[in-house]
């Protein structure tokens, strides 16, 4: 008798989206089918974050919903996993009785032993850390290494995981363990079997990615022997730590052209005061020397962020520092957050003193001046041609295709003989909101060599502008 179909909603980052990829794979090896309808599901599996307090709520939210679906479905197993699971385990056993199972990150290749044991009538709760007493290691067992998923014409390789920095707003190394390394020829095994599949772009994933060592190999060396891999178009990774970002990063990047014009660089606020309180290790201005570096050899390079708003004791001279890195960062896309006080971290000791509407009025600032900034930007693209990887349909125009710069800027066009996974030069037209819009240019284009190249993007993967 087949398992039946199994239902995966996603919270978070990269990261987590990632680890919903894993657990698809080992759940299909199980001979689960994966539905998009939770009402047809005999698993139900939230994958949580932990990073805020508002996606833990929609945890919740969600396991109230599905309650009533055990009630109708006695055979129903609902799990929770990730950051969340990790952070709150038994409590969540304790608070919803229809949960039948709980796990971390570091547990996600047990799912069959666990879902073995819910059958055998046991709830499960297991969230012990691997051993890690050796800073590198192959977190990814080899037997699922050329299991990897390609998602359309992308897919995402684990180099680190867990952290070592604690920051003192961050949960991260309390849900995901102290920062490990994979070995590099582990990764560069992945990296060709994906090509090998159809990936063309391949994302480079840790909380601190640039952070990476394991024997002679550092972010730098990985970077330069993945870009290597034959049949692959792009690289991109996330996230670094401005800490370990430096200018030998910054030159193989406008050096070789496989690795994509784009970088996400976190820096949280611009106060020097506040970026102590943060335990963040660097000034406004060293950050900002990083960037003027890169911007001194690669003007195109698009640059994003993340920014938090109301951080204890942040005062309005402390928020408008923020607002002039902003400025004079120009940051094509930013992650900006209300700061929002999380278990076990060092901030918690600290009074959250920042009234929440100024909170709110921030955010909206910080939003509003960003969203200028890179609306503005984007009109230099218009009269350019620029090379496109084609992702897939356009979410909201019916008959447009759409794909990325290099830099990550969104583009529509139309034309019925482009696939997913294609290469094409395109010439920009106009702008409109966050998206670039553009004709393709006649040239001998760059076909996507594996068949099925319009294959469909799962619905889950979101990416904010």
């Amino acid at each position: 008798m087949l398992p039946g179909k199994a239902y995966i909603q996603t919270h978070g980052c990269q990261m987590n989206e990632h680890d919903s990829h894993r657990m698809r794979g080992v759940l299909v090896a199980e001979g689960y089918q994966m539905t998009e309808s939770p009402e047809e599901a005999s698993l139900i599996l939230v994958n949580t974050c932990s990073v805020r307090h508002n996606p833990e709520n929609k945890v919740y939210s969600f396991l109230g919903r599905v309650r009533e679906l055990k009630q109708t479905k006695p055979g129903l197993i609902i799990a929770v996993a990730g950051c969340v699971a990790q952070q709150e385990g038994e409590n969540i056993l304790r608070r919803e009785k229809s949960v039948d199972m709980v796990f971390g990150p570091d547990n996600l290749f047990n799912l069959p032993e666990m879902i073995e044991r819910v059958r055998g009538g046991e709830r499960v709760l297991m969230t012990k850390w691997q051993p890690n007493e050796q800073r590198v290691q192959n977190f990814i067992p080899d037997e699922w290494v050329d299991k990897g998923h390609v998602e359309g014409c992308k897919a995402f390789v684990s180099i680190t995981k867990g952290c070592d920095n604690f920051c003192t707003f961050c949960v991260v190394p309390y849900t995901r363990g102290r920062e490990v390394s994979r070995e590099a020829s582990s990764i560069l095994r992945e990296v060709e079997d994906l090509v090998s599949k159809g990936a063309r772009e391949i994302w480079l994933l840790g909380q601190n990615v640039n952070s990476y060592r394991a024997g002679s190999h550092g972010f730098y060396e990985l970077l330069q022997e993945v870009s290597e891999v034959p049949g692959l178009k792009r690289i991109r990774f996330t996230s670094p730590h401005p800490n370990d970002w430096n200018d030998r990063l910054s030159d193989l990047m406008a050096a070789n052209p496989v690795i994509c014009n784009h970088l996400h660089l976190p820096f949280q606020s611009g106060s020097d005061r506040l970026l102590g309180l943060m335990r963040r290790g660097h000034s406004v201005a060293e950050y900002l020397d990083k960037i003027a570096h890169m911007r001194s050899i690669n003007p195109d390079i698009e640059l994003s962020t993340d920014v938090i708003v109301g951080f204890p004791t942040e005062t309005d001279e402390d928020f408008e520092g923020t607002l002039r890195v902003l400025e004079e960062a120009r940051f094509a896309q930013i992650f900006p957050f209300k700061y929002s006080p999380r278990p076990k971290t060092l901030a918690l000791k600290m009074d959250d003193d920042v009234p929440r509407d100024i909170k709110e009025s921030r955010l909206a600032r910080t939003i509003e001046l960003t969203q200028r900034i890179s609306e503005g930007d984007a009109q230099r693209y218009v009269g350019t041609e620029q090379e496109i990887l084609i992702d897939g349909a356009h979410p909201r125009e019916r008959g447009m295709m759409s794909g990325r710069t290099a830099g990550f800027r969104p583009v529509s066009l139309r034309d019925d003989s482009i696939e997913i996974g294609d290469v094409v030069r395109v010439r920009i037209t106009r702008v409109g909101g966050h998206w670039l819009h553009g004709d393709l240019v006649e040239q001998d284009r760059d076909k996507s060599p594996f068949e099925g190249g319009s294959r469909g993007m799962s619905s889950e993967t979101v990416v904010i502008l």
